[in-house]
Protein backbone atom coordinates (compact mmCIF):
# COMPACT_ATOMS: atom_id res chain seq x y z
CA UNK A 1 0.00 0.00 0.00
CA UNK A 2 1.15 3.76 -0.56
CA UNK A 3 2.14 5.84 1.93
CA UNK A 4 0.41 9.26 1.20
CA UNK A 5 -1.74 10.99 3.57
CA UNK A 6 -4.56 13.45 3.79
CA UNK A 7 -5.13 14.45 7.31
CA UNK A 8 -7.23 16.77 9.60
CA UNK A 9 -5.31 18.46 12.64
CA UNK A 10 -6.81 21.43 14.85
CA UNK A 11 -5.20 23.67 18.10
CA UNK A 12 -5.42 23.40 21.52
CA UNK A 13 -8.74 24.78 21.62
CA UNK A 14 -10.64 22.74 18.84
CA UNK A 15 -11.63 26.02 17.16
CA UNK A 16 -9.48 26.02 13.90
CA UNK A 17 -9.19 22.43 11.53
CA UNK A 18 -6.25 22.16 8.50
CA UNK A 19 -6.30 20.11 6.45
CA UNK A 20 -2.80 19.13 4.44
CA UNK A 21 -0.98 16.10 2.67
CA UNK A 22 2.24 14.41 3.07
CA UNK A 23 4.11 11.06 2.39
CA UNK A 24 5.39 11.16 6.34
CA UNK A 25 2.39 11.70 8.39
CA UNK A 26 4.80 11.37 11.74
CA UNK A 27 6.96 13.99 10.72
CA UNK A 28 4.82 16.45 8.99
CA UNK A 29 2.58 16.63 12.78
CA UNK A 30 6.33 17.12 14.07
CA UNK A 31 6.81 20.16 11.46
CA UNK A 32 3.45 21.42 12.13
CA UNK A 33 4.46 21.03 16.08
CA UNK A 34 8.01 23.00 15.88
CA UNK A 35 5.93 25.49 13.72
CA UNK A 36 3.82 26.30 16.17
CA UNK A 37 3.13 30.53 16.58
CA UNK A 38 4.91 30.66 13.21
CA UNK A 39 3.03 33.50 11.71
CA UNK A 40 4.41 32.83 8.03
CA UNK A 41 2.14 29.61 8.18
CA UNK A 42 -1.52 29.05 8.52
CA UNK A 43 -1.14 25.75 10.53
CA UNK A 44 1.54 27.81 12.65
CA UNK A 45 -0.26 30.94 13.24
CA UNK A 46 -3.41 28.80 14.51
CA UNK A 47 -1.36 26.43 16.31
CA UNK A 48 -2.99 23.35 14.23
CA UNK A 49 -1.28 20.45 15.53
CA UNK A 50 -3.54 18.15 17.41
CA UNK A 51 -4.21 15.40 14.95
CA UNK A 52 -7.75 14.66 14.33
CA UNK A 53 -8.09 12.46 11.21
CA UNK A 54 -5.82 10.60 8.42
CA UNK A 55 -6.69 8.13 5.60
CA UNK A 56 -3.93 6.74 3.67
CA UNK A 57 -3.90 6.27 -0.01
CA UNK A 58 -1.54 4.44 -2.72
CA UNK A 59 -1.11 7.36 -4.76
CA UNK A 60 -0.24 11.11 -3.99
CA UNK A 61 -3.21 12.44 -6.29
CA UNK A 62 -5.57 10.50 -4.45
CA UNK A 63 -4.28 11.94 -1.07
CA UNK A 64 -5.09 15.45 -2.71
CA UNK A 65 -7.68 14.99 -4.19
CA UNK A 66 -9.19 13.49 -0.91
CA UNK A 67 -7.58 16.45 1.23
CA UNK A 68 -9.39 18.93 -1.00
CA UNK A 69 -12.77 17.53 -0.16
CA UNK A 70 -11.70 17.80 3.39
CA UNK A 71 -11.33 21.68 3.11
Amino acid sequence: MGNFFAYITTNPRKTVLYAGMTNDLEQRLTEHYLNRGNPKTFAGRYYCYFLLHYERFQTPSKAIERKEKMR
